[in-house]
């Protein structure tokens, strides 16, 4: 497919000024699932799709814990080591094992499976192809999901990563790349959250262990990698961003990590690092849990632009230059006095 063509594509999923616009400096006019069903045709894929897709193993079958030993879990401080601080200071990421049982892992994703069934009147695992799901917000209305939101347990390794006493929640995704979906365009989450702070960090939390053909997240390292694409134009109509930073990280020979994610890993992510997906190529549903959190004080940006997607709703009242911190702005996690 020609660029041209990519663009016609793109340009589809948009609509009022975020169509008629050539730039970014616009709200965004339209709901969340139709902002990632815009963003993901942003990715080059220029592999070609595989006549049949893997089948993977499932979670083992196993005694589930129950709400009350989930939430305990939850709240147990996980004991964060001094390289690993030094490691995401470094990388701009960290990926860390064991910080879920399977138990609590297998439970999440029962409920992350129930709320996307519900909310998109479809089942999982290979009843949606080709397509990237999203829900937000649900530890608003459910309080399984909630304790994993807010857990201290999460809250206190973000604020240690970052070096911060407190960290303040700015929203929670349920993400779900469908069997046959493609890439996730190279970016980094700067461009998404309107916070005036690099003190921003993102959980994400696979409901599954995640094997190389499901499209495990993949991170450029060094952290410092941004700066070789700072210059790089965000083209709103095609592919041209993705495939322009690709071309750089090859060129300048940039590390990726892209290995497979076990079952209770964790990856932490700084909003300056870069990352991408590479297509779910399995039958199994990629279901995760991403929750983002920023250090207690920042501010929302001056001018927010159509790429933060609908963030009034993450901090409702609040506008440009205003600190964010909303009754949906809970802090997680304070160090104590």
């Amino acid at each position: 497919m020609e660029d041209h063509d990519k663009q016609r594509h793109s340009a589809t999923f948009l609509v009022g000024n975020n169509a008629l616009q050539e730039d970014v400096n616009q709200p965004w006019e339209q709901d969340n699932q139709a902002w990632w069903d815009w963003y993901v045709t942003l990715a080059e894929n220029l592999e070609e799709q595989p006549d049949e897709l893997v089948s993977v193993s499932p979670i083992p079958a196993m005694d589930l814990p129950s709400d009350k030993e989930v939430i305990e879990e939850l709240t147990t401080p996980f004991p964060l080591k001094g390289q690993d601080r030094e490691e995401f200071k470094q990388n701009g990421f960290i990926k860390l094992k064991k910080i879920l049982t399977p138990g609590a892992v297998a439970r999440l994703r029962q409920e992350l499976v129930r709320l996307l069934g519900e909310s998109f009147n479809s089942s999982l695992d290979g009843d949606v192809r080709d397509r990237f799901l999203s829900l937000e917000m649900a530890w608003l209305s459910n309080p399984f999901i909630k304790a994993y939101v807010l857990s201290e347990r999460i809250g206190k390794i973000c604020a240690e990563l970052l070096n911060v006493n407190s960290v303040r929640l700015y929203h929670d995704n349920i993400l779900s790349k469908e069997p046959g979906c493609g890439r996730t365009p190279w970016h980094y989450d700067d461009h998404h959250f309107p916070l005036a702070t690099d003190d921003v960090v993102t959980a994400w939390i696979p409901a599954q262990p995640i094997p190389v053909e499901m499209g495990p997240l993949s991170f450029a390292k060094p952290l410092s990698v941004h700066e070789l694409v700072k210059n790089v134009e965000f083209n709103k109509f095609d592919t041209s961003y993705d495939r322009k930073i690709s071309e750089i990280f090859k060129k300048s020979n940039v590390t990726v990590e892209d290995n497979a994610f076990d079952i209770g890993e964790v990856s932490f992510h700084h909003n300056r690092s870069f990352h991408t997906a590479a297509p779910n190529k399995t039958v199994q549903s990629r279901v995760v849990l991403a929750s983002t959190y920023f250090a207690d004080g920042a501010r929302i940006v001056d001018e927010p632009t159509m790429v933060s997607g609908d963030w009034q709703k993450f901090i409702p009242g609040a506008g440009p230059g205003d600190i964010a911190a909303s009754e949906l702005n809970p802090i997680c996690w304070q160090a104590k006095d």
